[in-house]
């Protein structure tokens, strides 16, 4: 089967020349027809601006730059004219952000945000467009939808707002939601709603979805794939049982070891030393080889490559892949 999202070595720099800042670096990663994948990394690890350049949202003009492939159904978004992109812009690829209070207009109504969503891409209509607000409110659990329709962003609960946020980018039906960070502000009772709510969407619609987090525990609990970032680069990708059971990088263990579990005892959790370095300050080795606990003098001189650990995981690490004699990907395909 095809993938629905492909990227292949797509790298975001910052500025020309020499003093061009690599923000994401040779990024590749498949997201299929229905299927779900999450991306995790701390904060600096390049997972917001890499779904930035899958919408074309990276501002150009500001000297930002965008190269490789990003195939959305088989077409390389990189190559359609600037003025395209607003017709697969929650059309075919909807995003939910962090922040619905930054994301919605406080001076609309919430059904007004949404209809204006619908009649940007096809629905002149107005009387379906009322029953489609309707129906997206009633989907994502907002209560007497009918009745809120009037309502200001400032009248609903953070998880409220999420919903609608979430209600707005399925309204036209996409094939793809990308979640950026889309619980982090929630308490975990409605955060837990939410994923239940993201998880019934997929189940319901098809909709494939890109979850993004740095935290693990989200991503476990939705997602089927995950890919690992760090530094602006992909440092594993496995699919969410082989990544639990048997992590191949040294990062991943870590973010997996800071994870809190039921019935484990301890006295503070367990955190990855050190920070993820500026974007772009690392031009030779490994990224992670300054907070890594078994770094060897090779990782300070050469990037790892990606190396196969079993049929649907591959990491970027030469300790683990010389102690398990893992070979080098020749094409990630």
């Amino acid at each position: 089967m095809s993938a629905l999202l492909s990227l292949r070595s797509v790298s975001v720099n910052f500025g020309r020349g020499e003093k061009a800042l690599r923000v994401v670096d040779g990024v590749s990663f498949d997201i299929d027809v229905g299927g779900t994948l999450g991306l995790v990394g701390e904060s600096g690890s390049g997972k917001s601006v890499t779904s930035l350049a899958v919408l074309r949202l990276i501002p150009e003009r500001l000297g930002w730059s965008t190269r490789g492939r990003i195939e959305f159904e088989g077409q390389n978004l990189l190559d359609l004219p600037a003025d395209k992109m607003p017709e697969i812009r929650g059309r075919d690829i909807a995003m939910i952000f962090q922040e619905p209070m930054s994301s919605l207009n406080p001076v609309m109504t919430i059904g007004s945000q949404i209809s204006e969503a619908l009649f940007l891409h096809g629905w002149p209509n107005r009387a379906k467009r009322h029953a489609r607000v309707v129906e997206m409110l009633r989907l994502v659990g907002i209560p007497d939808p009918e009745g809120r329709l009037g309502a200001y962003p400032h009248q609903f609960s953070g998880g409220m707002r999420q919903r609608v946020m979430i209600a707005m980018a399925l309204a036209c039906s996409p094939k793809l939601l990308i979640a950026d960070e889309a619980t982090t502000a929630l308490d975990v009772t409605i955060q837990a709603q939410v994923l239940e709510l993201m998880k019934k969407i997929r189940s319901d619609t098809g909709t494939a979805i890109l979850m993004i987090s740095h935290d693990l525990g989200v991503i476990a609990d939705i997602c089927d794939r995950v890919v690992v970032m760090y530094s602006g680069r992909v440092v594993e990708v496995a699919d969410i049982r082989s990544l639990l059971q048997r992590p191949a990088h040294p990062y991943t263990r870590g973010l997996l070891e800071s994870v809190p579990r039921k019935g484990q005892e301890r006295e503070r959790l367990y955190q990855v030393p050190g920070s993820v370095p500026m974007a772009g300050s690392v031009r030779q080795g490994c990224p992670f080889r300054a907070r890594c606990s078994v770094a060897v003098d090779k990782c300070a001189v050469k990037m790892p490559p990606m190396f196969r650990f079993a049929e649907d995981q591959r990491a970027a690490c030469w300790v683990s892949a010389e102690q398990s004699n893992a070979p080098v990907i020749e094409d990630l395909k």
